[in-house]
């Protein structure tokens, strides 16, 4: 076994820690593998001599691209909940009750989500026809909106939380334990570009 071996084990890391990257689900450990497989690219450049693109890949490629995706990865962990803006005041039944309701909705489906790192962002809509139209034009991921009340063996679910993301339905359907609202699953069409 000669002097450099260690140079081609590796060498052979980087396409592991390549396929490890591409067929992770989690983007935490996306980005900590991203980090690993800079760390590599960089240590192999370097042994080979070719040291200024070792650190270039150290500084631009790992440092830089790692901080770059952190953002990205936590900007895009938000859920968008689209509700009636003041729908709980311009009901005829409003009361307090239904207002601390709708209020203990949002926090049930805020703790879900908060397990999972995500943001609940609330967005308002003046009328109906608009939170209807948001979620078709996936301006939003989901929306909660007062429906009729049914009382059926005692229960009342005053609250229909209609979801366009299959996943988020299902983590919903599995972990929301709020009994005040009824949950939707809706396939939304692709909205076509207007020219």
């Amino acid at each position: 076994m000669n002097d450099n071996s260690y140079i081609y084990v590796l060498v052979a890391l980087l396409p592991l820690a390549a396929g490890m990257l591409v067929f992770q689900v989690n983007p935490y450990h996306a980005l900590l593998l991203r980090g690993v497989l800079g760390a590599i690219a960089a240590l192999v450049y370097t042994i080979l001599g070719a040291g200024d693109v070792g650190l270039t890949e150290a500084l631009m490629g790992t440092l830089l691209a790692i901080t770059l995706y952190a953002v990205t990865v936590r900007s895009s962990l938000v859920l968008r909940l689209g509700v009636i803006e003041g729908g709980i005041e311009n009901d005829a039944v409003s009361d307090e009750k239904s207002a601390g309701h709708f209020k203990q909705v949002i926090d049930d489906i805020r703790a879900v989500f908060k397990k999972r790192h995500m943001r609940l962002e609330v967005v308002p809509y003046a009328t109906p026809q608009a939170l209807e139209r948001a979620l078709m034009e996936k301006e939003v991921h989901a929306v909660c909106s007062p429906q009729e009340q049914l009382e059926q063996s005692g229960e009342v679910q005053p609250y229909n939380t209609v979801i366009r993301v299959r996943r988020v339905y299902d983590i919903m359907q599995t972990e929301l334990a709020s009994p005040g609202t009824t949950l939707t699953y809706v396939n939304t069409p692709d909205v076509e570009e207007k020219h």
